[in-house]
C-alpha cells in the first residue's frame, strides 16, 4: 500500500510540476508576443485568460481573432437591439438608432472579414503561406477600418447610446487592432523560423 501511494505522490508530482512548466510557458509567451502590441496591458489580459492553447504564434493569432470574433459579435448583437429599441438600448434618440443602424452594418462586415481570417489562421499551408497572411492581414485590417467607421456615424450624435456603442466599438477596435499585430508578427516571423506557424 505504501508502494502504490509513493508511486502514486511520485506521479502527481511529475504531472503538477509539469502543467506549472507549461503554464509559465504559455505566459511567457503571452507576455513576449503582447509587449510590442498598440494595447499590450488589453493583449496580455484576454490572451492570459484565453482558454485556449497557445503555445506558438500561431495559437496567438488564432486565439487573438477569436477574441475580436466574440467582442465583434457581441457588439453586433447590442447594436441589432439598439436598433429593434430592445434591452440597454431601448429609448435611444432617432438619430443614435440612425447611426446604430449604419454601425450594424459595419460590424457585420467586420463578423465576416474576422471569420475568414481565422478560417485562413487555421488552414495555413507552407506552398501559400505568404498569400493566406495576406488575406488574413487585409481583412483584419478591413475590420478595424469598419469598427472606426462605425465610431465615425457616432460624430454629432449625444446620448447613452453613443457612449455605450463607443465603449463596445472601441474594445472591439483595440482587440481587433492587437490580433493584426499578432497576425503581422506571425508573417514576419515565419521566414525565420521556417514553416512552424
Amino acid at each position: 500500500m505504501a508502494l502504490n501511494y509513493s508511486l502514486f505522490a511520485g506521479v502527481f508530482a511529475v504531472v503538477f510540476v509539469q502543467a506549472m512548466i507549461s503554464s509559465a510557458m504559455a505566459e511567457d509567451i503571452v507576455r513576449s508576443s503582447c509587449m510590442h502590441a498598440s494595447f499590450p496591458n488589453i493583449c496580455i489580459r484576454t490572451l492570459s485568460s484565453y482558454s485556449g492553447p497557445a503555445k506558438t504564434p500561431r495559437d496567438l493569432a488564432q486565439a487573438a481573432v477569436k477574441v475580436s470574433l466574440a467582442r465583434a459579435r457581441r457588439a453586433s448583437a447590442y447594436l441589432n437591439g439598439v436598433v429593434a429599441g430592445e434591452g440597454k438600448g431601448k429609448g435611444g434618440s432617432k438619430r443614435e438608432r440612425a447611426a446604430a443602424s449604419d454601425c450594424v452594418e459595419q460590424i457585420s462586415d467586420s463578423v465576416e472579414e474576422l471569420s475568414n481570417s481565422l478560417t485562413e489562421l487555421k488552414h495555413l499551408r507552407p506552398g501559400t503561406f505568404r498569400w493566406q497572411m495576406s488575406n488574413a492581414e487585409t481583412w483584419v485590417s478591413a475590420a478595424l477600418t469598419n469598427d472606426d467607421t462605425c465610431l465615425d456615424g457616432f460624430k454629432g450624435v449625444e446620448g447613452k447610446v453613443k457612449a455605450d456603442v463607443k465603449r463596445k466599438m472601441t474594445n472591439v477596435a483595440r482587440v481587433t487592432s492587437n490580433a493584426l499585430y499578432l497576425i503581422n508578427r506571425l508573417d514576419s516571423t515565419r521566414g525565420m523560423a521556417g514553416m512552424d506557424p
